[in-house]
Parts: C-alpha cells; sequence; structure tokens
C-alpha cells in the first residue's frame, strides 16, 4: 500500500538526529538520557512530532525493542514520510535516499556513510512508485537505498523504471537487480566467476526440507550439489539466526521442531579454517567498483559475527585485523583481484558490500551479498585505532562517487 498520495506535495521533511548520531549516544548514558528526555517531551507536546517519533523508534531499535520500535516508525511515517539529517555544516551535497520501512539492515547504511562530509540526507519512505521530482525536496543527486528482503524486494519490483530520465542522477538505480541479492540469486550470479567460491543455496519450504530429511535418512541424494555437513537458515534470517550446520541427517530430523518458519535456504558447509584452526570472515564494500574493508573477524567457531568474534577480548586478534587493514590494497585486495573484479562485473551496482573469507585453495569465498550491510565508524578508537583512518577513507570514497556523478 503506498504511503502518500504521490499527486499530493510532499511535506517539509522532519529534522531527524540520524541513526549515526544517535548509536554514538547509545554509548553515553548521560548523553542518552538528555536527548531520550528531550525527545519525550517533544512527544508529550505534539504526539505527532514525526521527528521524535522516528528517533525514539531509533533508539528503541538499538535496544532491542524491535517491536515496539517499528510500531513507532509507522507511526513516524504516516504522519511524514520524509526526514532530514544535516552532516557537518549541511552545506554540502544533497542527497535523497529512497527508504523501505523496517529495522537497521533494511537499507543502506547511508547516514553512516557520511560521516565526516557536509552533506545534507534527506530520507524518504517508500510505499510504492516515488512521487514526482517536482514535489520532493530539491537535491542533488539521489540514491535506492533499499535491501533485498521479502518485503523489500516486492517493493523494488514496483520501482522498475521509477527512476528511468529522473533529472539528477540516481545511484544503485537499479532495483531488479538489487532483488534479486538473495543468497541463491547472488549464488547463481556468481556461479562461475573466476576465484570465486559461492556454495549453491537452495531455497525449499518446509516440506521440502521434511521430504529432503526423509530421503536422506535412508541413503538418497540431497538437492543439487548439497551434502552433509550442509548449512540451513531461515529465509530472511541475519546475524545468524537460526543458521546451524547439521552434521548428518538425524541433525536435519531434529532442526525443524526448533523452527517456526516457512522456508529455508539449505547449502552445503564449506570449511574456510586456517591453519591454526581459526575462522576469519571480512566485510569489504565497493564503491563504484572498488574494494574497501570494514572489518575483519577471527573466531574459533565456524559462524562469524564480529559481535561473537570477541574482538574486544583480544589483542591478539585485533593485531591481526589490524595488518589486514595496513595491507588491505596490496595484500588481500591484490591477491583476489580478478575475483573482486568478477564480482563487480556481475553485481555492476555503485555501492554494495560482501561477507567473505579465503578458502583453502586459495579463493575469495563470498557469503552473502547486500546494499544494506552495516558498516559505521561507532568502535572504540582507543581499542581500535586502526579503524578509523580506514573508515574516513571509505567514507570519503563514498562522497567522491556521488560527487563524481553530480560533476
Amino acid at each position: 500500500m503506498q504511503l502518500t498520495d504521490p499527486r499530493a506535495a510532499v511535506a517539509a521533511p522532519a529534522p531527524s538526529l540520524g541513526v549515526a548520531a544517535l548509536m554514538r549516544l547509545i554509548q553515553v548514558e548521560a548523553e542518552l538520557s538528555v536527548v531520550w528526555d528531550g525527545l519525550i517531551a517533544r512527544l508529550g507536546a505534539d504526539e505527532g512530532d514525526a521527528g521524535a517519533l522516528m528517533d525514539v523508534s531509533t533508539l528503541l531499535q538499538m535496544s532491542g525493542q524491535t517491536e515496539k520500535a517499528l510500531e513507532l516508525q509507522a507511526q513516524a511515517i504516516a504522519c511524514n514520510p520524509c526526514y532530514r539529517t544535516l552532516h557537518g555544516t549541511g552545506q554540502g551535497l544533497r542527497i535523497l535516499a529512497f527508504m523501505t520501512a523496517g529495522d537497521l539492515m533494511a537499507n543502506t547504511p547511508l547516514d553512516f556513510l557520511l560521516e565526516g562530509s557536509d552533506a545534507e540526507l534527506t530520507l524518504y519512505f517508500l510505499g510504492g512508485p516515488p512521487p514526482p521530482f517536482e514535489q520532493l525536496p530539491a537535491h542533488d543527486v539521489a540514491f535506492l537505498a533499499i535491501g533485498q528482503s521479502d518485503h523489500g524486494s516486492q517493493l523494488l519490483e514496483s520501482l522498475v523504471g521509477a527512476f528511468d530520465g529522473w533529472p539528477v542522477p540516481v545511484l544503485n538505480a537499479d532495483p531488479a537487480l538489487i532483488a534479486g541479492f538473495s543468497r541463491d540469486g547472488v549464488a547463481a550470479r556468481l556461479a562461475g566467476a573466476p576465484g570465486v567460491a559461492c556454495p549453491g543455496a537452495v531455497r525449499l519450504d518446509r516440506g521440502e526440507v521434511i521430504q529432503l530429511a526423509l530421503r536422506a535418512e535412508g541413503g538418497e541424494p540431497l538437492a543439487g550439489d548439497v551434502g552433509f555437513p550442509l548449512i540451513i537458515r531461515p529465509i530472511g534470517s541475519h546475524a545468524g539466526r537460526g543458521l546451524e550446520k547439521l552434521a548428518v541427517p538425524a541433525d536435519l530430523v531434529a532442526y525443524l521442531p526448533e523452527r517456526p518458519e516457512a522456508e529455508f535456504f539449505v547449502s552445503p558447509f564449506v570449511d574456510y579454517s586456517g591453519a591454526d584452526g581459526l575462522f576469519r570472515k571480512l566485510r569489504i564494500v565497493f564503491v563504484a567498483g572498488r574494494p574497501f574493508i570494514c572489518h575483519m573477524a577471527v573466531s574459533e567457531r565456524w559462524m562469524v559475527h564480529y559481535l561473537n568474534a570477541d574482538m574486544h577480548e583480544s589483542a591478539a586478534k585485533r593485531a591481526e585485523e589490524a595488518a589486514m587493514f595496513a595491507t588491505f590494497d596490496d595484500g588481500f585486495a591484490a591477491r583476489h583481484a580478478d575475483a573482486l573484479a568478477a564480482i563487480c562485473e556481475r553485481l555492476p551496482l555503485d555501492y554494495f558490500g560482501i561477507d567473505c573469507a579465503e578458502t583453502r585453495d586459495g579463493r575469495l569465498l563470498v557469503f552473502e551479498a547486500d546494499v544494506a550491510l552495516i558498516v559505521h565508524n561507532i568502535d572504540p578508537p582507543d581499542l581500535y585505532p586502526y579503524k578509523p583512518p580506514a573508515m574516513l577513507k571509505l567514507f570519503a570514497g563514498v562522497m567522491e562517487a556521488f560527487a563524481a556523478r553530480v560533476g
């Protein structure tokens, strides 16, 4: 359902502190309390204060209260689909981002990526095709920020052709391509790419998983290239929710009663541990075809996420990550230059990211690709002194890409 009538004039953008500033506040309790009290006071004076509703929603998401947060976000968008955050002086490039309602992983994290700039960032939440250009806030460049998901992809499919002939440049203006960034879609696009390993993902409904388990118990072959051990995850899950490695058919039989979801991805497990038995997983972002490293997690677990890798507790792990940051361009990126170029050729967007590793035979192992992977410069610099220079380099690259398109 469309949130606004595209024939009606768009309301003036509601001011918002933005995701980046609010996440920094989470780390400083005294300052957070002052801001929170101010937002609540604004809502007490005007329950339709869209900017306050949106910022409260964001803070609730960051504190883990997702259901209530999304409820407030929906209220905010119903009041006003348009929000503005100023970076620096706010007198620089005027960027309009087309967004979808959802959690912090639903859209490209532009607010983080613009830190250190003087950009004016305006977010417009879509429920269907955008309003006419003339009815939107003035902007120098636009960006399609909506990421792939069951909901996001339906919206993206409705946007095919919507930006053809847009009077200013629109980055990532390929909604059909982004809608295909599912795990099976990415695996299909990267199949056969030189130097790339991207295990095929088979999409199965609950009944098909049951049949797969029964066949496996009977010794029959599984779907596609999948065999044991295998990886299973609910479709649409993130951050390891419902992700399991199953070693034998009995594990697959035991898995389903614990999961309520209707659909799953099943793919072969690739052991990407190093000679020391540790697993290393990198997040790389591509800006106009150029790769930037965002983090590398080192873990004893095969299911690696930066938050579960205990990087903050290990000086040795942080030293290894710092070395990867320092040598990335001439080391990792050079070693996998052909693979990285092939990925950009097959996923031709202005901005996207991958989570990846190296296989034991030296290939680039791609776990997923997305336009909405979380990228930020919030980690404490005293613990991670090597991160701010690298992230500022990435952020400068993003602004250069915007400026080049406008120029």
